[in-house]
């Protein structure tokens, strides 16, 4: 075994036990939140994960962006299939390890590999140029400064790299292979790109250039694979998970509170007893009403968070924020991932009585943000991997009137006149039907 094969095996090992040991962080980040039973209806789970998911049917909303991101999605997962044998190679030494075996099979692969690349690469410019040049207004909100704008333009930097180690490799290959053998691998881009670029030179550079290639091409999956735990791109991951976790119900059914449900269901029941004490776990943690901290949200609602791809879309189908109010339903998922890994990190460090004195609602996101929704489910339906932020911000409400008795005084006016009134409206029940008289 030669020295670069021990290096790749290290190269291997090493960010793949990085990769592992930050996706475990996050899943205790993730595990942080409530219970919450997600496990019913396993059949209708598993058809909106594969509709969702794996076939990006709610991509399809905006088709120029959905066949540019099938491009580099397909791409990516093609692209796998050759990786396998560049592991492989890495490991042993050999060198294009299923070209024998495989005959055309193989040719037609890599040429499908190559092709896709290509359109990966032309949606990889099309997405710069969106991002940075076009100033397609979702991309330019004030949660996207800083830190996410780079983190979306990494990637695409990533990529490009990665496409052109991919042709330098096989294009090199393909002239040195002409060379040896006096035939064409038969590739669909590389046996015309490879003598055009790289026949007029020696056999010595061809090695280096393929070397380079080669490693390049690696080493652009290994940073990939490190530096995704740190990035919105983990969606290409928890996407699966988080849509079949998703939530089943229609999208206008809010859940309740069992506790507050059957103290409700205990007064309007005849039959109870008013005097009956009702049973106690004497070493359970009292509920909070709603959430004011990412410990009261679910687990479902963290992995929501971590799923967010930024993409802006239920930001600009918010009608709240079209109209130039505060709350953006991308940044209150940026807020909750940002919040959870700050208490995670706690949490590691000093044990489940960390507490830093701050709060998911206050610090991070404000109330303004939270009574400018106006629960329409917009931003449910617009995004692509089913992440529902208004479960979120319903209970950051919960947590404001019902544990600091905080709302807007149109809303008091009206919890006011429902309690006097029986209804919204600032008058005796007795007068309801006076309307009549008047007609």
């Amino acid at each position: 075994m030669e020295i670069s094969n021990i290096v790749f095996i290290l190269v291997l090992i090493g960010s793949g036990s990085f990769f592992a040991y930050n996706v475990r962080k996050i899943i205790q980040n993730i595990r942080l939140g409530r219970e919450e039973n997600r496990s019913d209806q396993k059949k209708e789970r598993w058809k909106t994960m594969i509709r969702v998911a794996l076939g990006q049917s709610k991509m399809t909303a905006r088709p120029i962006a959905a066949i540019l991101h099938i491009f580099i999605y397909v791409a990516f997962v093609i692209t796998q299939i050759e990786l396998i044998e560049i592991i492989i190679d890495g490991a042993f030494g050999t060198h294009r390890f299923f070209y024998e075996s495989l005959g055309g099979l193989y040719t037609f692969t890599i040429s499908l590999i190559e092709v896709l690349s290509l359109l990966a690469l032309i949606a990889t410019f099309s997405f710069l140029a969106r991002r940075n040049l076009l100033k397609i207004p979702r991309f330019v909100k004030p949660e996207m400064k800083g830190w996410p704008k780079l983190d979306g333009n990494i990637i695409l930097y990533l990529e490009f790299v990665l496409v052109v180690c991919i042709f330098t490799m096989n294009g090199t290959d393909e002239v040195m292979h002409r060379m040896n053998y006096g035939e064409s691998y038969g590739f669909a881009i590389s046996s015309w790109m490879g003598p055009l670029l790289f026949d007029s030179l020696s056999m010595d550079t061809l090695v280096v250039l393929e070397r380079i290639g080669w490693w390049g091409h690696i080493l652009m999956v290994f940073s990939f694979l490190c530096y995704l735990p740190y990035s919105k791109h983990l969606h290409i991951i928890w996407a699966f998970p988080n849509t079949y976790f998703s939530k089943l119900k229609p999208k206008g059914e809010f859940t309740n509170m069992e506790s507050v449900k059957s103290e409700v269901q205990l007064m309007l029941d005849p039959n109870a007893d008013p005097y009956a004490v009702p049973e106690v776990d004497p070493n359970a943690t009292p509920q909070r009403f709603g959430a004011k901290d990412v410990r009261d949200l679910t687990w479902v609602n963290i992995l929501n968070a971590y799923t967010c791809t930024e993409c802006g879309r239920c930001t600009s189908e918010c009608p709240a924020n079209i109209t130039g109010k505060k709350l953006s339903p991308r940044k209150i998922m940026m807020d909750v991932r940002d919040r959870v890994e700050e208490v995670g990190k706690g949490v590691r460090k000093e044990g489940d009585k960390f507490d830093d004195g701050k709060s998911l609602i206050g610090d991070y996101i404000t109330e303004e943000e939270i009574w400018a929704c106006t629960s329409c489910n917009a931003c449910v339906q617009a995004c692509p991997v089913n992440i529902d932020p208004l479960e979120i911000i319903i209970d950051l409400r919960r947590y404001l009137v019902m544990e600091e008795s905080k709302m807007p005084s149109e809303l008091a006016t009206m919890n006011t006149n429902i309690e006097n009134n029986q209804a919204p409206w600032q008058f005796s029940p007795s007068d309801r039907l006076n309307w009549k008289d008047e007609a």
